[in-house]
């Protein structure tokens, strides 16, 4: 009797201090990083782009209302997976293995929440990035509506939007420069290709873009052609994640407009650039663990933990 009720006593004290720790669900459900790490590989073995898909459900989740899985819900063309901006977000069903998984094993054990957080993790080991541990112990939210999503970060925004959405989640000018980094691996549609190219404001393309780019973009994304063509996002290095999107945006050959806004301020530049002077390997920092580090932070934001929300039988319904 004793060795049944010590996994659910230490289960209860995660609950009652409310907070994400490492290693969570390491007595209440052994194997449910495991389990999410195969159903995710198993996705990437029949569809090399689910890696990305998944690394953005991440950041698109945790961007609206914390991360708390509120993005995974579909009740309606008023749910929140369908705002405008979170067009192209992907990946739910994914999620959604994972969690029939895992309610075999653990029924009401493991939030959706905390399986999007996993799985955007194995997505960046998939492409060769840095392995980190996972603070788990979220809960699923109680609310997606589609008006929630209203101030995502969009691709067309100024430098100064983009580091006021970032500042307004706790976060600073490095976390937006290396969480946006997190393009080295993706691609995007020509649909999100057009103003850049054809109708920046003031006419003409955005004259960031290098000369010796800019026909190459144009090639991939004609003014009359099909807008769900799809490029690389980190040119010349796509589908392997390493800063070579930095240096990118540094020479003017950033794919996405969000992205070459990087330079444009003088904080987020200075960023970009430190991860390409003499300096950089000396203090110890490197692209890669200061990912890590803003990933982790960003995976906090809003999280509901101890008795607040609710862990979901199906990620996709309140249950």
């Amino acid at each position: 009797m004793v060795l049944v009720l010590v996994p659910f006593f230490i289960y209860l004290m995660g609950v009652s201090k409310g907070q994400l720790q490492v290693g969570f669900y390491s007595n209440i459900c052994p194997d449910a990083e495991s389990t999410v790490t195969s159903v995710v590989r198993e996705a990437a073995a029949s569809n090399p782009n689910i890696a990305p898909v998944l690394l953005r459900l991440h950041f698109h989740d945790c961007f609206v209302q914390g991360c708390d899985g509120s993005i995974l819900i579909e009740n309606g063309p008023d749910s929140e997976r369908h705002a405008f901006g979170h067009q192209g977000v992907g990946g739910f069903d994914v999620i959604e293995k994972a969690k029939a998984q895992l309610e075999a094993l653990c029924p009401g054990v493991v939030s959706c929440a905390d399986i999007v957080a996993l799985a955007a993790r194995d997505a960046v080991v998939l492409t060769h990035g840095p392995s980190y541990e996972v603070q788990t112990g979220r809960r699923d939210g109680v609310v997606s509506n589609v008006s929630m999503a209203d101030n995502m970060p969009d691709i067309g925004d100024s430098i100064q939007q983009l580091k006021s959405k970032f500042f307004g989640k706790g976060l600073s000018e490095k976390d937006l420069v290396v969480l946006s980094a997190a393009h080295t691996i993706g691609t995007t549609a020509c649909f999100f290709m057009t103003q850049r190219l054809y109708n920046f404001p003031g006419g003409g393309s955005d004259p960031a873009i290098n000369p010796e780019f800019l026909p190459e973009l144009k090639a991939n994304c004609p003014q009359n052609g099909d807008v769900n063509v799809r490029l690389p996002i980190d040119r010349g290095s796509g589908q392997t994640f390493d800063n070579q999107i930095l240096q990118n945006i540094r020479g003017g050959f950033a794919v996405l407009q969000s992205d070459a806004r990087l330079y444009d301020d003088e904080a987020t530049r200075s960023v970009v650039d430190w991860y390409f002077g003499l300096l950089s390997p000396l203090f110890g920092s490197s692209f890669e663990q200061d990912f890590v580090s803003s990933i982790v932070k960003m995976g906090s934001i809003g999280v509901k933990t101890g008795s607040q929300g609710t862990i979901r039988h199906v990620c996709g319904a309140f249950s």
